[in-house]
């Protein structure tokens, strides 16, 4: 965070202040009481399940030294011994949400003003996560670089990443989430991308979308959004994407594993780990370098190949962003997570989050690093958000964990019985599939199944709780 005074961050956010107008921040910006260092900006959310509201005399109490509130705080200023009362001030907005993206924004054009930032942002129905894990990576090596925790991804999560961001900082990536048309415009006026990357336009959310089409549409805001002379990255292996080059203002670039892709993978390998490899080419100058990844899983090609797009067109020569793809490890858990016990059981822990596509990435993913040598366990709970196709999604799921020959599918909860249907109804029956209520339940199946050698997939949507159960088998010494 560049240092700034409460009046300056008044003006920024059209807000009230209340307190001394130097007042200044030279600590983070948070919203959390119990993250606030000495010089902070404490944002009081009044959220679904806490009113931040309730925590400002914490927050003051640890050292921040402005506060932006929904309502004037006259109390908390009485109180305040005459040195604090010298440092400390409120600034009042009608919403605090908004007034975070409007802060947000006016630092990211102080901050482009005064230096050679370049923005980099990311979208799409599946891989957000894991790529901007790899942009923090592969960019961060080229000079200081800013990318979200866990997934900051929304419109709290993007302004409290942009306001990370200092006069050091040459790279800043976010990732930007949406779960209805119009988010992703909004996440694009806090902070115009000079590079959009659009992964991929899937089945996740489409409930709440209404359908694949507004998904796309959604997503398109982001190219849309770009900055003046900025340049889109699309996927040119998923056609949705791929039309979004007619909207974009700029240069396109596009990556995949298409022969008319700018950045292309060939000759591409997954060895007995599930870990890809692949030669990675630059069309423009006809470049190319071999590639090894740490990642799990087939699908992580494509996120690789979004990052070297990036990197490309930031500068960086296709071999050296070649060698830091093949050191970057993954930095998320639950999102692929490989663990090797001492007894021998593989534990892959994807459960994180699920959409129909992830889910059958991650299935494929586990008949390759299982084989025909190893027995393949697949624990699948509820993909959330889906609306009215779910039980047919589920069911499609269910399908495909048989048709990949998954030997045992260990299906969590109500809300995901529908796997079980489709992998009965395919063919799967006895000891082959198995429904249950509970973690419990199949912690106690896994107790009784496991042994040397079964590699045990864990999918499911955050919200279905199977991390837990990731946690538990990972953490597991035998």
């Amino acid at each position: 965070m560049i240092e700034l005074t409460a009046a300056q961050v008044a003006d920024a956010t059209g807000g009230e202040l209340h307190g001394p107008a130097q007042a200044a921040v030279v600590g983070p910006v948070v919203t959390d009481s119990r993250t606030v260092t000495p010089g902070a900006l404490f944002v009081a959310i009044d959220g679904e399940h806490a009113d931040g509201h309730d925590f400002v005399g914490a927050a003051v109490a640890a050292g921040a030294t402005l506060v932006l509130a929904q309502r004037p705080l006259p109390d908390l200023l009485a109180t305040l011994d005459e040195e604090s009362a010298a440092r400390t001030a409120v600034v009042v907005v009608p919403d605090t949400t908004r007034a975070l993206g409007a802060l947000a924004g006016d630092v990211l054009r102080r901050l482009r003003a005064s230096g050679e930032i370049e923005v980099v942002a990311v979208t799409g129905s599946v891989g957000k996560t894991t790529t901007k894990d790899l942009l923090a990576q592969v960019l961060g090596a080229s000079g200081p670089t800013v990318a979200p925790v866990a997934s900051f991804n929304n419109e709290l999560g993007l302004p409290l990443t942009v306001l990370r961001a200092d006069a050091t900082t040459r790279y800043l990536v976010l990732e930007m989430g949406a779960n209805h048309v119009g988010e992703l415009t909004y996440l694009t006026s806090i902070a115009p991308p000079d590079l959009s990357v659009v992964l991929a336009v899937g089945r996740a959310h489409v409930g709440e979308f209404g359908g694949i089409e507004a998904v796309a549409r959604a997503k398109s805001e982001l190219v849309t959004g770009l900055a003046p002379g900025g340049t889109a990255v699309l996927n040119a292996d998923d056609l949705r994407v791929a039309a979004m080059a007619s909207l974009a203002p700029g240069d396109v670039v596009t990556f995949g594993t298409v022969r008319d892709a700018t950045v292309r993978a060939d000759d591409v390998r997954v060895d007995t780990l599930g870990r890809p490899s692949f030669v990675l080419t630059d069309t423009t100058d006809g470049r190319s370098a071999p590639v090894s990844l740490l990642l799990s899983g087939e699908h992580h090609v494509s996120n690789a190949l979004a990052t070297a797009a990036v990197a490309l067109c930031l500068g960086v020569d296709v071999a050296e962003v070649a060698a830091r793809l093949g050191a970057a490890p993954a930095l998320s858990p639950h999102r692929m997570q490989v663990t090797e016990r001492a007894d021998g059981v593989t534990v892959i822990d994807d459960s994180y989050n699920a959409n129909p596509d992830s889910m059958r990435a991650a299935l494929k993913a586990l008949a390759v690093v299982a084989g025909r040598e190893r027995r393949s366990i697949a624990v699948l709970g509820e993909m959330l958000e889906l609306g009215q196709d779910s039980r047919a999604q589920h069911d499609e799921v269910g399908r495909l964990a048989v048709r990949l020959n998954i030997k045992l599918v260990i299906v969590v909860g109500a809300g995901a019985s529908g796997i079980f249907d489709g992998v009965t109804q395919e063919g799967s029956w006895g000891d082959e599939a198995v429904f249950v209520d509970s973690l419990e339940e199949a912690r106690a199946v896994l107790d009784a199944e496991l042994r040397d050698g079964d590699v045990v997939l864990l999918k499911a949507s955050n919200g279905a709780g199977l991390w837990r159960l990731g946690d538990d088998l990972a953490g597991a010494a035998s």
